[in-house]
């Protein structure tokens, strides 16, 4: 993809830390050096097919620790741990001191560069489309959630007899300059019956921002006590609330409707209560007002008192009779 620093060692110090952590001097120090190439080496050559993103190695105090992150660690780790006990021994023939080898699984394999660019090259030594795998790697980043991806693959592409450079991207935001800006480069090389083909991929994972400046002292120490009287109030608003749905009733709407059936009704003449206006008509005090209050309490009452001082319907039916039976016993003695 042209001239371009490492992404890497661009970071390195910034938001990326060293691969290797471990401190020499003079000859020690190219000693540990040429032993971690080899223990790289070592460990990519026998599992190529693990998936293997990153290996870190520190030192300290005659012990080396070795860590591996793969997609696959199943595969390094083997049945019952047999496989990772064999490379064990095998490092510790190359590197100084005592070894542990560490296997973790790589999270997140389809945001990580390395493991699309072996995924790329494993498809071109079965003889896919290039364009094709290109195309289907780049799809899968993006389904993932990544920023910004781009692809180029260069070498005798499909047996070609000059060799090319066939590009893809960038899809996304892609910063090469941005320190800030997590961009992960990954390479592999497919080997094929006319040559190898390098693969370069370079995945942008979004920004690593730096942890905000924390305040003077004075200003500290105003802030936390200004948190701690927020949160003494919130707890006192939080207990208030739930004294008050302690006290409520079980059923608020049953209660309502109880009362509303227990509370006596109130009669009312013309809009007004009728005890109001005995009330009233009692604070006068004269002749008139009783008359009035005797009045109204007399058209408060039940229709039912006037209807049974009535006579019944069929009482007048029943004298008529009688009447005409006296008569016709009167003209019969005459």
């Amino acid at each position: 993809m042209g001239q371009k620093v490492h992404p890497y060692g661009f970071r390195l110090g910034i938001i990326r830390d060293t691969r290797s952590r471990w401190f020499a001097e003079g000859q020690d120090y190219r000693d540990q050096l040429v032993e971690d190439l080899q223990a790289r080496k070592m460990i990519h050559e026998r599992h190529h097919h693990a998936g293997i993103s990153d290996i870190l190695i520190e030192r300290a105090a005659g012990t080396a620790t070795v860590t591996i992150e793969s997609a696959k660690p199943g595969i390094i780790i083997g049945r019952g741990g047999s496989d990772v006990d064999r490379l064990r021994r095998d490092l510790d023939t190359i590197m100084s001191g005592r070894v542990r080898v560490n296997v973790e699984e790589t999270k997140m394999p389809e945001r990580n560069a390395q493991l699309i660019a072996e995924e790329i090259a494993s498809q071109i030594e079965r003889r896919a489309s290039i364009r094709r795998a290109m195309s289907q790697a780049i799809e899968r980043a993006v389904r993932v959630g990544v920023d910004g991806i781009r692809v180029a693959v260069s070498g005798r592409l499909m047996g070609a007899e000059i060799a090319r450079t066939e590009r893809m991207g960038p899809v996304g935001s892609v910063p090469l300059h941005t320190l800030r800006a997590d961009v992960d480069r990954g390479f592999s090389e497919a080997s094929t019956g006319y040559g190898h083909i390098g693969v370069q991929v370079f995945v942008c994972n979004g920004e690593i921002l730096p942890p905000p400046p924390s305040p003077p002292e004075g200003q500290r120490a105003a802030l936390e006590a200004e948190a701690e009287a927020e949160r003494a109030q919130q707890d006192a608003d939080l207990t208030a609330v739930e004294a008050e749905a302690s006290e409520a009733p079980a059923d608020g709407e049953q209660r309502t409707i109880e009362e509303t059936v227990e509370a006596p009704a109130v009669e009312t003449v013309g809009g007004v209560e009728v005890a109001e206006m005995d009330e009233l008509l009692a604070e006068s005090g004269s002749e008139e007002a009783a008359t009035v209050s005797a009045s109204t309490q007399q058209a408060a009452a039940p229709v039912e008192t006037e209807a049974a001082t009535e006579p019944p319907a069929d009482e007048p039916a029943q004298s008529e009779s009688e009447t005409s039976a006296e008569e016709d016993a009167g003209d019969v003695d005459a």
